[in-house]
């Protein structure tokens, strides 16, 4: 009998895959794929037909609809207001002891200054110059309002039950007069139920890591289901696939919008925000001092009115102060009015104290201001500073 001998030839991760058995059976192994991935399931965004239409709020939209306009004032309008009277708007210049003191208080202040000048120099000359600050502050009240969502875990549903109160109905609390706060309130009668649009009321949506399926591609065999020749992947016991761990094998997640709760609570939120906005003026006395070292500084209160809406003062002796009052008061009662409840007014006349005061060192002339209640020092060209560095 003529024996016949079968070579086995054995072709290892050809690109189909191929392998020869001794009795001619040709396998090709292909790796098992799953369905393409899905970046995304559902609209990134509730759509415009979530939102029903309430009588008193028509226009509102998700993320804000605007400020509200606020209706007419129920007090009368202002009254003029004479101008305060006081027999002496100057201030005394401040006493030669004290204007040294307070500039050897600011050479002392600054590390790279020597105090020689302060300490040493001559005084020669002291001229004060009266400087007015004139503020408005208008206290308003904004109002807006937005639609909101919340997952349904059994809160009131109560649209319809009633008509909901006007916007600018509903009480709020304020944080105190000239003070800025915001408080958000949800709207009474305006919560309804909606089924969640991104998972469309099913509470899951297919896991995007595995695109539905429960598993993926064997992340050691790469879906071939053996590693090294015929030796079976111990990772996924030869399946070529495994279960994806993002879903735990169910194909699905909990819906990440609705948190799995398959509505929504739609509801109305009012935003109300009071708002203190300040505008100064400040004379220039032409003293040679910037007005912007003015500004942390406090003078001395010739005149404050307080009033739901003031008038422009009259009868002031610098009719800058008047002119600057009146165009002010006009300015923000035409302005916020449109959008905002202006709920109070005030306005201050301030005398800031500003002395130029000029001194010798070393036989030349200098100059320095002192100015303020709070008796503040403004020195820019200093006759005695070092140049200093930390290593």
């Amino acid at each position: 009998m003529k024996k016949t001998h079968t070579k086995i030839v054995k072709i290892r991760h050809q690109p189909n895959h191929v392998q020869f058995f001794a009795n001619g059976f040709v396998n090709r192994s292909f790796p098992m794929l799953g369905p393409p991935t899905a970046e995304s399931y559902g609209p990134s965004a509730p759509p415009a037909t979530m939102f029903d239409s309430m009588p008193g709020y028509e226009g509102t939209v998700a993320g804000g609809g605007g400020f509200l306009p606020p209706p007419m004032p129920a007090y009368p309008g202002p009254q003029p207001t004479p101008g305060p009277e006081q027999p002496n708007w100057n201030i005394p210049s401040i006493s030669e002891d004290t204007a040294r003191e307070a500039f050897m208080l600011f050479a002392s202040s600054k590390c790279c200054y020597s105090s020689a000048p302060a300490k040493d120099g001559v005084i020669t000359n002291m001229a004060a110059f009266n400087t007015y600050r004139y503020r408005l502050e208008t206290f308003t009240e904004s109002r807006s309002t937005e639609w909101s969502q919340e997952p349904y875990s059994g809160q009131t549903v109560d649209a319809y039950a009633q008509p909901p109160p006007e916007p600018w109905d509903i009480p709020a609390n304020s944080p105190g007069l000239f003070v800025d706060g915001r408080q958000c309130i949800r709207v009474p009668y305006t919560s309804s139920l909606k089924n969640c649009d991104s998972c469309v009321g099913m509470g899951r949506k297919p896991c995007k890591y595995c695109a539905g399926a429960g598993n993926k591609l064997c992340r050691l065999c790469n879906g071939y289901g053996f590693r090294i020749g015929f030796n079976r992947c111990y990772h996924c016991n030869g399946r070529g696939r495994e279960n994806c761990n993002h879903c735990n094998g169910q194909g699905s997640r909990m819906c990440e919008i609705c948190h799995g709760k398959r509505q929504f609570l739609v509801f109305k939120i009012l935003n109300v925000q009071w708002t203190n906005i300040t505008e100064d003026y400040v004379v220039e006395q032409c003293s040679g001092l910037q007005l912007k070292n003015l500004r942390k500084v406090s003078g001395k209160e010739l005149f404050k009115e307080s009033q739901p809406m003031v008038d422009p003062v009259i009868g002031f002796p610098d009719p800058n102060v008047v002119q600057a009052s009146q165009q002010l008061v006009n300015e923000h009662q035409g302005k916020y009015q449109q959008t905002s409840r202006i709920l109070r007014q005030r306005q201050t006349i301030e005398l800031i104290p500003v002395t130029k005061v000029a001194y010798k060192w070393k036989e030349e002339t200098h100059i320095y201001f002192v100015y303020g209640n709070e008796l503040k020092v403004s020195a820019d060209n200093y006759p005695a500073t070092c140049c200093c560095s930390v290593m």
